[in-house]
């Protein structure tokens, strides 16, 4: 059976591989995450047709621009029927965010630091916290805007549930099951060890999809998550 809290991200490079890999899934999973890679092409008319099959659907683009436009840009997407759509955890952003989500359902979540990045690349891009440090100041900054929760590491997940309301969602990328190839995740953990550490939802790629059996590849990550 599926788990509506498994969300197989379709970075895929076209939107009839996106769709052929929804097909080949069938009904082991029912949550989708589209990004940047299928955005150009048509991502976001495919989020709604993945919305009207009864899929969940998780626009991760990541928005990151000036208070407007940023507002006017959820406001578009918000008429797609996707649960949750990403932002950068920048206060103003997340805020403007917010406003204009509106009354949909779309629920907003701020992106507080990627899984690939380790405590050097901080370093390099110059910031003083670690990584650890940084997610949860931006966890503090997404509660006050607003927003219905964060995207972090595993790693972190037990601390910002620690200090949010049980409502608010965890959705943690950077998992794989033990000894698969991390790929460009620096920050990682296993699905039962995400959801026991309080993961409210977990995004998986390319351990399903370049699999050579993706149905069975998510029915083991499944049962991995209820283990």
């Amino acid at each position: 059976m599926s788990d509506p809290r498994l969300y197989v991200a379709l970075d895929l490079p076209s939107i009839d591989a996106a769709r052929q890999m929804v097909e080949t899934l069938g009904d082991s999973v029912m949550s989708y995450k589209i990004g940047l890679q299928l955005l150009p092409l048509g991502g976001a008319e495919f989020g709604r047709e993945l919305a009207t099959q009864g899929k969940n659907v998780f626009l991760d683009f990541k928005l990151h621009d000036i208070d407007a436009t940023v507002e006017k840009a959820t406001r578009s997407i918000a008429g797609i029927g996707a649960d949750l759509l990403t932002v950068h955890a920048r206060p103003d952003v997340m805020q403007a965010a917010a406003r204009g989500r509106g009354d949909s359902r779309l629920k907003i979540l701020g992106v507080t630091v990627l899984t690939s990045l380790d405590e050097q690349a901080l370093i390099d891009i110059g910031y003083h916290h670690n990584a650890e440090e940084l997610v949860l100041h931006r966890v503090r900054q997404a509660m006050e805007a607003g927003i219905d929760g964060v995207v972090s590491s595993p790693l972190e997940a037990a601390k910002i549930r620690a200090m949010v309301p049980d409502e608010f969602i965890v959705l943690t990328p950077g998992v794989r099951l033990a000894g698969h190839d991390q790929g460009d995740q620096k920050r990682v953990a296993t699905p039962a060890a995400a959801i026991k550490a309080g993961a409210s939802h977990i995004v998986v790629g390319r351990p399903i999809t370049q699999a050579n059996d993706p149905r069975a590849a998510a029915e083991k990550i499944t049962a991995n998550m209820r283990s």
